[in-house]
């Protein structure tokens, strides 16, 4: 045992010392994202599933997809700032385990239930309010009235998933990543199977087409706040958070501070959503062609980010244990190698999308005009990889941290006053057609990257120096 030690120590330090120096977080950090990264990507891949049926079932048909297309991009604006508003307990929990100040934590729980369930009723009813605005975002007339049933399922999706959200936030702040990947699993799993049953009408259940896609999504929204809560009330360990929940546990104090973590995190995310969002729209003053060949490079472009997210919410978690424990080192390390990580992986994505840029559009549609555009798009996707990684782990980092205050403000930069601008810039003006609303991608991408990375290191820095100021004082009081 002992000569084996020895030898992995003499192996260990063959390596290089940047790798001596990091190997131990990569391996961390890896280890808390993989059941995210399962989670994500199963949730990715029933999208996925959602887009390759849809497009099946239309054929040569580009209406069915290019409804699923822009249906689903608008309600994603809805869905993801309720979402990112949830994103503000994880750090908040996390910061009272890395001080090890866990008792009445179910309060913040508690707290979070309310807040975020209500904000999810707020949000579907403003959803479904804003249908007729549709109309107006000039996309052919066909093509929104295909989306509408569509649009109105995914609001009414919107309230369960936040209840879901609450828990699962909670549970990472608490370092477990493992139950609502289960969860989402076991939902995803459902969702692929009601897909099959209701857009193609399978079983005896009806031929839905476009909007079996959207019950379908809606029931497994539903089944996972069921299962969660019941993990909690079957695992003693767990349901020592539900006991004593009562309305006098309601507090302003903690409701403020979650919005204040929360909602610039929603800021930012649908900041950066619009941006996508936008183009998606822009895509529709071209043709349903390019609305659909641009839900498949979309797809597969969130199959590499369903990763990335997963390794930015892992970061968050280790940087928040870490700045609760007041270990700066360990702190600013693990949120480098979350960088060094993240890196590779969209190397690696990119690299995917352009060498079979002309193979997966296949799998979705058999129209050649969207398979020819779509392949063309992915070299545009496989160009930002390289980009959207860092930016969304730079902002991971930056929760964990609880420096959220600041990022609205990079994300408005990079995306409103560079990005769009520059899209329609490029596909209109300069003639660069749906490729050149895509590539400007990458400018809003980089953008958020460098300020986010920039803000890491302004920010690590005057940690160290205050608790190495605080060190001297201490040693010179006690001399």
């Amino acid at each position: 045992m002992e000569e084996n030690a020895i030898l992995y120590h003499k192996q260990t330090m063959k390596r290089p010392v940047f790798i001596r120096r990091y190997m131990p977080y990569y391996i961390e950090n890896l280890k808390l994202a993989l059941p995210l990264m399962v989670a994500q990507l199963g949730q990715i891949l029933v999208q996925l599933a959602d887009n390759i049926m849809v497009g099946r079932w239309g054929g040569e048909n580009a209406l069915p997809l290019a409804a699923v297309s822009f249906g689903g991009q608008v309600a994603a604006l809805f869905f993801l700032f309720s979402l990112g508003i949830t994103m503000g307990l994880t750090p908040v929990v996390g910061e009272l385990v890395g001080r090890k100040r866990t008792e009445g934590v179910g309060a913040w729980l508690m707290n979070g239930v309310m807040l975020y369930v209500g904000l999810g009723i707020i949000m579907m009813l403003l959803q479904l309010a804003l249908q007729p605005l549709l109309f107006c975002m000039g996309q052919p007339v066909e093509v929104v009235e295909a989306a509408l049933p569509y649009y109105r399922i995914m609001a009414y999706s919107i309230p369960p998933i936040m209840l879901f959200a609450s828990f699962k936030q909670f549970l990472e702040g608490l370092g477990n990543t493992w139950i609502s990947m289960v969860v989402l699993l076991g939902a995803n799993l459902m969702n692929v199977l009601f897909n099959y049953l209701f857009i193609f009408g399978r079983g005896g259940c009806p031929e839905l087409g476009i909007t079996g896609a959207a019950v379908s999504t809606f029931l497994a929204r539903c089944i996972a706040p069921i299962s969660v809560i019941l993990v909690f009330l079957l695992n003693k360990k767990y349901r020592t958070h539900l006991i004593g929940w009562r309305i006098g546990m309601a507090s302003r104090r903690m409701l403020r501070r979650l919005i204040y973590m929360g909602l610039p995190i929603a800021g930012q995310i649908i900041l950066e959503a619009s941006a996508f969002v936008f183009t998606s729209i822009m895509m529709g003053w071209f043709d349903t062609v390019a609305i659909s060949a641009n839900q498949i490079s979309n797809t597969m472009g969130n199959c590499s980010f369903s990763i990335v997210l997963a390794l930015g919410a892992a970061t968050t978690i280790r940087v928040s244990h870490a700045y609760g424990a007041r270990d700066y080192q360990k702190m600013e390390r693990s949120a480098w190698a979350a960088l060094h990580v993240v890196f590779a992986w969209n190397t690696f994505t990119a690299i995917l999308f352009f060498s079979l840029r002309n193979v997966i559009p296949t799998a979705f549609t058999a129209n050649p005009e969207v398979i020819e555009l779509a392949a063309i798009l992915l070299i545009c996707t496989a160009f930002f990889q390289f980009f959207d990684g860092l930016q969304n782990v730079s902002i991971g980092i930056l929760r964990g941290l609880q420096d959220v205050k600041i990022i609205p403000l990079f994300s408005f930069l990079a995306y409103f006053v560079l990005n769009i601008p520059i899209a329609y810039l490029l596909a209109f003006p300069l003639g660069m057609g749906p490729a050149g609303l895509v590539l400007a991608c990458s400018v809003g991408l980089f953008t958020a990257a460098l300020l986010g990375i920039r803000r890491i290191k302004r920010d690590i820095h005057r940690l160290k120096a205050a608790q190495a100021q605080q060190e001297a004082e201490l040693a010179e009081g006690n001399t």
